[in-house]
């Protein structure tokens, strides 16, 4: 079953003495400063859990799967994350 957002601050208040609305505000801080830093290009790094950071995608033609026309796709901006050893050491074990 997929975690979401409630999952993560009810785990986090229960492993912390933390209440569920303080867990709630530093779930969301803690969100919030790793898309700030996003959106000004930077990079974000948990040793051994992983890094977020961005890539630019140039603009490209694709087409349309519904009538087959060519259409060109804007540039844009992604993010990506990359896994530290320790995460997966976890995973795969």
């Amino acid at each position: 079953m997929p975690l979401n957002k409630s999952d993560v601050v009810a785990a986090l208040s229960e492993e912390t003495s933390l209440t569920n609305a303080q867990a709630q505000e530093a779930v969301t801080a803690i969100l919030k400063t790793i898309s700030d830093e996003l959106t000004a290009k930077g990079t974000v790094t948990f040793p051994g859990f992983g890094s977020f950071s961005t890539k630019e995608r140039a603009a490209r033609t694709g087409r349309n799967p519904q009538t087959g026309e060519s259409m060109e796709i804007k540039a844009s901006t992604a993010v990506a994350f990359k896994s530290g050893k320790t995460l997966k050491d976890s995973v795969n074990a």
